[in-house]
């Protein structure tokens, strides 16, 4: 199945920890106990960034915000692999990771806010942290949206279109229920074809296509992508941004250092890992 493709490589730089970016004093993601930083369930800035972007080095420069990556999340079969049980997190772990971050003090952001952060330098809450589900998992509408609503979380699921509708998939009133109750609907193909690989029309299948149906179906514009198996490359960028995507989300490759905001990374939150080790990844790959 998709997930299991290049899983071994991926989960060896999604484990890995990165060189972060070092922090500038006036950095706003460090105004941790700040009991003026934005809410955790604001979507925007109060006031709407004002001049242009950040450049490049700027954007590099400032100190990155952890952003951890779910597959399945429900509890190992005897047929799982045990490269499979990296992408499926059981039942009891995720509810113990999610009730672990909200007890460390740790805030739900949502693309928006990292966006004008990253580009403008606005204020995000106290230790904010972004949490995503890749390829449209029933599982991810039934037992992670509430979960994460237990706490006033907000998450971004990047949706695999093909799959909308099947047996084990959300469909399309899950989808938009997720996106009235708050969280972020964002693209992640077709069929979770190869970024590196797409040509010719790959463009309008995996990406234009895509993008219009979310659109449908939400009835909000889709401004942000995630790259199947986290492969990207310099290529391809001009074309997302061709269309409009304001950011885009890999695993744990270095940032690309001329398109920093199309080359966000991730880490993969293991069905292997204890609360404790999650944590210390968190802590260390950003």
């Amino acid at each position: 199945m998709f997930k299991r493709f290049l899983a071994l490589s991926i989960c060896s730089l999604a484990m890995a920890a990165c060189q972060s970016a070092s922090s500038v004093n006036s950095d706003p993601a460090s105004t941790n106990g700040d009991s003026s930083a934005v809410s955790a369930t604001t979507t925007t800035s109060a006031a709407a960034p004002k001049g242009n972007p950040a450049d490049a080095a700027t954007i590099l420069a400032r100190k990155q915000v952890p952003v951890v990556c779910y597959h399945q999340i429900r509890d190992w079969r005897p047929k799982d692999s045990k490269t499979a049980k990296d992408y499926i997190v059981p039942i009891a772990n995720f509810k113990e990771h999610i009730k672990m971050l909200a007890d460390s003090g740790y805030h739900t952001i949502l693309p928006d806010q990292l966006y004008d952060y990253l580009a403008y330098g606005t204020a995000l809450p106290s230790k904010p942290i972004m949490l995503t589900f890749d390829d449209t998992d029933l599982d991810q509408f039934t037992i992670a949206a509430p979960e994460l609503k237990k706490y006033g979380f907000k998450g971004v699921y990047f949706i695999m279109t093909v799959s909308i509708g099947r047996p084990n998939y959300m469909n399309k009133e899950q989808i938009k229920q997720l996106s009235d109750d708050g969280n972020v609907i964002a693209s992640h193909t077709w069929d979770h074809h190869n970024f590196k690989k797409f040509s010719g029309d790959d463009w309008v299948t995996q990406i234009d296509k895509p993008t219009k149906k979310l659109e449908e179906i939400t009835g909000k514009p889709i401004k942000y992508f995630a790259y199947p198996f986290g492969l990207w490359n310099a290529e391809g960028l001009p074309e997302l941004k061709k269309r409009g995507f304001k950011a885009a989300f890999q695993l744990a490759e270095k940032r690309d250092q001329n398109d920093p905001l199309l080359t966000i990374r991730r880490i993969l939150d293991s069905g292997y890992w204890s609360t404790k080790t999650l944590h210390n990844s968190i802590k260390n790959s950003f």
